[in-house]
Protein backbone atom coordinates (compact mmCIF):
# COMPACT_ATOMS: atom_id res chain seq x y z
CA UNK A 1 0.00 0.00 0.00
CA UNK A 2 2.90 2.34 0.73
CA UNK A 3 4.02 2.16 -2.91
CA UNK A 4 0.63 3.11 -4.36
CA UNK A 5 0.30 6.60 -5.86
CA UNK A 6 -1.92 8.76 -3.63
CA UNK A 7 -4.64 9.29 -6.30
CA UNK A 8 -5.05 5.51 -6.59
CA UNK A 9 -5.01 5.06 -2.80
CA UNK A 10 -7.76 7.69 -2.46
CA UNK A 11 -9.91 5.84 -5.01
CA UNK A 12 -9.48 2.58 -3.07
CA UNK A 13 -10.30 4.22 0.27
CA UNK A 14 -13.41 5.83 -1.23
CA UNK A 15 -15.01 2.37 -1.58
CA UNK A 16 -14.81 1.74 2.18
CA UNK A 17 -17.72 2.57 4.54
CA UNK A 18 -17.53 6.10 5.94
CA UNK A 19 -17.54 4.89 9.56
CA UNK A 20 -14.54 2.65 8.88
CA UNK A 21 -12.71 5.53 7.25
CA UNK A 22 -13.18 7.85 10.23
CA UNK A 23 -12.83 5.41 13.12
CA UNK A 24 -10.25 2.94 11.76
CA UNK A 25 -8.45 3.97 8.57
CA UNK A 26 -7.84 7.52 9.72
CA UNK A 27 -5.74 6.15 12.60
CA UNK A 28 -3.41 4.02 10.44
CA UNK A 29 -0.83 6.71 9.66
CA UNK A 30 -0.47 10.41 8.98
CA UNK A 31 -0.70 9.90 5.21
CA UNK A 32 -4.05 8.11 5.48
CA UNK A 33 -5.31 10.72 7.96
CA UNK A 34 -4.48 13.53 5.54
CA UNK A 35 -6.16 11.73 2.64
CA UNK A 36 -9.31 11.01 4.65
CA UNK A 37 -9.44 14.60 5.86
CA UNK A 38 -9.05 15.87 2.30
CA UNK A 39 -11.66 16.97 -0.21
CA UNK A 40 -10.96 14.43 -2.96
CA UNK A 41 -12.06 11.33 -1.06
CA UNK A 42 -15.39 12.79 0.08
CA UNK A 43 -16.07 14.24 -3.35
CA UNK A 44 -15.62 10.72 -4.76
CA UNK A 45 -18.01 9.30 -2.19
CA UNK A 46 -20.60 11.99 -3.00
CA UNK A 47 -20.23 11.13 -6.69
CA UNK A 48 -20.69 7.43 -5.89
CA UNK A 49 -24.01 8.31 -4.21
CA UNK A 50 -25.07 10.46 -7.16
CA UNK A 51 -25.16 13.61 -5.03
CA UNK A 52 -22.95 15.64 -7.39
CA UNK A 53 -21.82 15.41 -10.98
CA UNK A 54 -18.44 14.39 -12.33
CA UNK A 55 -17.51 18.04 -12.95
CA UNK A 56 -17.87 19.15 -9.28
CA UNK A 57 -14.90 21.10 -7.86
CA UNK A 58 -12.81 19.71 -5.00
CA UNK A 59 -12.67 22.88 -2.90
CA UNK A 60 -14.13 22.60 0.62
CA UNK A 61 -13.25 19.26 2.18
CA UNK A 62 -15.55 19.84 5.15
CA UNK A 63 -18.50 20.68 2.91
CA UNK A 64 -18.20 17.47 0.86
CA UNK A 65 -17.87 15.39 4.02
CA UNK A 66 -20.88 17.11 5.62
CA UNK A 67 -22.93 16.75 2.43
CA UNK A 68 -22.20 13.02 2.39
CA UNK A 69 -23.15 12.47 6.04
CA UNK A 70 -26.29 14.62 5.87
CA UNK A 71 -27.47 12.64 2.85
CA UNK A 72 -26.79 9.31 4.57
CA UNK A 73 -28.58 10.37 7.76
CA UNK A 74 -31.64 11.84 6.04
CA UNK A 75 -34.81 10.30 7.48
CA UNK A 76 -38.07 11.32 9.08
CA UNK A 77 -37.33 12.37 12.67
CA UNK A 78 -41.02 12.42 13.65
CA UNK A 79 -41.84 9.16 15.41
CA UNK A 80 -45.20 7.45 14.83
CA UNK A 81 -46.30 10.00 12.20
CA UNK A 82 -49.34 8.04 11.02
CA UNK A 83 -50.86 6.71 14.24
CA UNK A 84 -49.72 3.12 13.73
CA UNK A 85 -48.65 3.11 17.40
CA UNK A 86 -51.62 4.98 18.79
CA UNK A 87 -50.48 8.18 20.51
CA UNK A 88 -47.04 6.74 21.38
CA UNK A 89 -44.21 9.35 21.20
CA UNK A 90 -46.65 12.30 21.14
CA UNK A 91 -46.54 14.57 24.20
CA UNK A 92 -48.54 17.50 25.60
CA UNK A 93 -51.60 15.74 24.23
CA UNK A 94 -54.74 17.88 24.56
CA UNK A 95 -57.87 15.75 24.16
CA UNK A 96 -60.66 18.24 23.66
CA UNK A 97 -64.19 16.95 23.14
CA UNK A 98 -63.96 13.17 22.81
CA UNK A 99 -60.19 13.42 22.26
CA UNK A 100 -57.93 12.12 19.51
CA UNK A 101 -58.82 8.90 17.73
CA UNK A 102 -56.88 6.81 15.20
CA UNK A 103 -58.85 5.62 12.16
CA UNK A 104 -58.08 3.59 9.04
CA UNK A 105 -57.90 5.33 5.69
CA UNK A 106 -59.97 6.49 3.90
CA UNK A 107 -62.42 6.73 6.83
CA UNK A 108 -66.09 7.72 6.63
CA UNK A 109 -66.70 10.49 4.08
CA UNK A 110 -62.94 10.63 3.40
CA UNK A 111 -60.48 10.23 0.54
CA UNK A 112 -57.53 7.89 0.14
CA UNK A 113 -54.11 9.34 1.00
CA UNK A 114 -51.80 10.12 -1.98
CA UNK A 115 -49.25 7.51 -0.79
CA UNK A 116 -50.05 3.79 -0.53
CA UNK A 117 -47.62 3.55 2.40
CA UNK A 118 -49.96 5.46 4.75
CA UNK A 119 -52.83 3.45 6.23
CA UNK A 120 -54.03 5.42 9.28
CA UNK A 121 -54.60 8.96 10.49
CA UNK A 122 -55.32 10.89 13.69
CA UNK A 123 -58.72 12.60 13.89
CA UNK A 124 -59.77 15.37 16.29
CA UNK A 125 -63.10 16.00 17.97
CA UNK A 126 -65.63 18.79 18.64
CA UNK A 127 -63.27 20.74 20.93
CA UNK A 128 -59.63 21.59 20.26
CA UNK A 129 -57.23 18.62 20.16
CA UNK A 130 -53.48 19.19 20.17
CA UNK A 131 -50.28 17.11 20.30
CA UNK A 132 -46.55 17.65 19.87
CA UNK A 133 -43.11 16.08 19.70
CA UNK A 134 -39.72 17.47 20.69
CA UNK A 135 -36.80 16.16 18.62
CA UNK A 136 -33.37 16.11 20.27
CA UNK A 137 -31.04 16.77 17.34
CA UNK A 138 -27.89 15.66 19.18
CA UNK A 139 -29.52 12.35 20.11
CA UNK A 140 -30.46 11.86 16.44
CA UNK A 141 -26.83 12.28 15.35
CA UNK A 142 -26.76 15.95 14.35
CA UNK A 143 -23.99 17.27 16.54
CA UNK A 144 -23.28 20.91 17.37
CA UNK A 145 -20.70 21.48 14.63
CA UNK A 146 -23.19 20.53 11.91
CA UNK A 147 -26.04 22.62 13.30
CA UNK A 148 -23.91 25.70 14.08
CA UNK A 149 -21.52 25.74 11.10
CA UNK A 150 -23.30 24.06 8.21
CA UNK A 151 -26.82 24.98 9.36
CA UNK A 152 -28.51 22.39 7.13
CA UNK A 153 -32.07 22.96 6.01
CA UNK A 154 -34.76 21.76 8.42
CA UNK A 155 -37.80 20.77 6.39
CA UNK A 156 -41.16 20.12 8.07
CA UNK A 157 -44.28 18.73 6.41
CA UNK A 158 -47.76 17.80 7.56
CA UNK A 159 -50.96 16.61 5.89
CA UNK A 160 -54.50 17.48 6.91
CA UNK A 161 -58.01 16.81 5.65
CA UNK A 162 -61.65 17.15 6.68
CA UNK A 163 -64.60 14.82 6.34
CA UNK A 164 -66.70 15.71 3.30
CA UNK A 165 -69.72 16.29 5.53
CA UNK A 166 -68.08 18.35 8.31
CA UNK A 167 -65.98 21.50 8.40
CA UNK A 168 -62.84 21.70 10.53
CA UNK A 169 -60.02 23.90 11.81
CA UNK A 170 -56.32 22.97 11.67
CA UNK A 171 -53.00 24.58 12.53
CA UNK A 172 -49.30 23.78 12.68
CA UNK A 173 -46.50 25.35 14.73
CA UNK A 174 -42.81 24.39 14.60
CA UNK A 175 -40.12 25.92 16.81
CA UNK A 176 -36.33 25.64 16.65
CA UNK A 177 -35.08 25.62 20.23
CA UNK A 178 -31.73 26.27 21.93
CA UNK A 179 -30.07 24.13 24.61
CA UNK A 180 -32.18 25.95 27.21
CA UNK A 181 -35.28 25.61 24.98
CA UNK A 182 -35.43 29.27 24.03
CA UNK A 183 -37.03 29.89 20.62
CA UNK A 184 -34.41 30.53 17.91
CA UNK A 185 -36.85 30.49 14.97
CA UNK A 186 -40.53 29.68 14.53
CA UNK A 187 -43.07 28.86 11.85
CA UNK A 188 -46.76 29.11 12.71
CA UNK A 189 -49.48 28.60 10.14
CA UNK A 190 -52.72 30.49 10.25
CA UNK A 191 -55.63 28.54 11.67
CA UNK A 192 -56.89 26.96 8.47
CA UNK A 193 -60.64 26.56 8.10
CA UNK A 194 -62.04 23.87 5.81
CA UNK A 195 -65.74 24.42 5.07
CA UNK A 196 -68.49 21.86 5.47
CA UNK A 197 -69.44 20.01 2.27
CA UNK A 198 -65.81 19.96 1.05
CA UNK A 199 -64.10 17.40 -1.18
CA UNK A 200 -62.29 15.61 1.65
CA UNK A 201 -58.96 15.95 -0.17
CA UNK A 202 -55.65 15.68 1.70
CA UNK A 203 -53.57 18.88 1.70
CA UNK A 204 -49.86 19.17 2.43
CA UNK A 205 -48.39 22.07 4.41
CA UNK A 206 -44.62 22.53 4.43
CA UNK A 207 -41.97 24.95 5.66
CA UNK A 208 -38.16 25.04 5.30
CA UNK A 209 -35.92 26.64 7.93
CA UNK A 210 -32.60 27.97 6.54
CA UNK A 211 -29.96 30.43 7.75
CA UNK A 212 -31.43 30.22 11.26
CA UNK A 213 -28.15 30.92 13.07
CA UNK A 214 -26.16 28.89 15.60
CA UNK A 215 -27.51 27.28 18.76
CA UNK A 216 -30.35 25.06 17.52
CA UNK A 217 -30.47 21.84 19.58
CA UNK A 218 -34.16 20.81 19.56
CA UNK A 219 -37.16 21.07 17.26
CA UNK A 220 -40.70 21.21 18.62
CA UNK A 221 -43.43 20.08 16.21
CA UNK A 222 -47.03 20.81 17.25
CA UNK A 223 -50.32 20.50 15.40
CA UNK A 224 -53.99 20.30 16.21
CA UNK A 225 -57.56 20.77 15.12
CA UNK A 226 -61.26 20.35 15.75
CA UNK A 227 -64.55 20.26 13.84
CA UNK A 228 -66.70 23.33 13.24
CA UNK A 229 -70.09 21.62 13.45
CA UNK A 230 -69.63 20.54 17.10
CA UNK A 231 -70.93 17.02 16.58
CA UNK A 232 -70.14 14.51 19.29
CA UNK A 233 -67.51 12.03 18.14
CA UNK A 234 -64.69 12.46 15.64
CA UNK A 235 -65.65 14.86 12.87
CA UNK A 236 -62.67 17.24 13.17
CA UNK A 237 -59.39 17.74 11.34
CA UNK A 238 -57.60 14.60 10.22
CA UNK A 239 -53.78 14.63 10.27
CA UNK A 240 -51.17 12.11 9.17
CA UNK A 241 -47.73 11.57 7.60
CA UNK A 242 -46.06 14.35 9.61
CA UNK A 243 -42.35 14.65 8.88
CA UNK A 244 -39.21 16.56 9.78
CA UNK A 245 -35.97 16.02 7.87
CA UNK A 246 -32.48 17.53 7.99
CA UNK A 247 -31.31 18.13 4.43
CA UNK A 248 -28.12 19.40 2.72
Amino acid sequence: MESLPEPLLVQILAYLPAVELLLVCRLVCSQWKNLIDGATLWLLKCQQEGLVGEDAAEEGAENWQMLYFLHRRKRNLIKNPDGEEGLEHWVDVENGGDGWKIEDLPGDFGKEFPSDEVHKYFVSSFDWCNKSQVIDLRAEGYWEEIMDTIQPKIVVRDWYAARCDAGCLYNLKVQLLSETEEVVAEFASDTIAVPQDNEGEWTEITHTFADYGPGVRFVRFEHGGQDTVFWKGWYGARVTHSSMTIEP
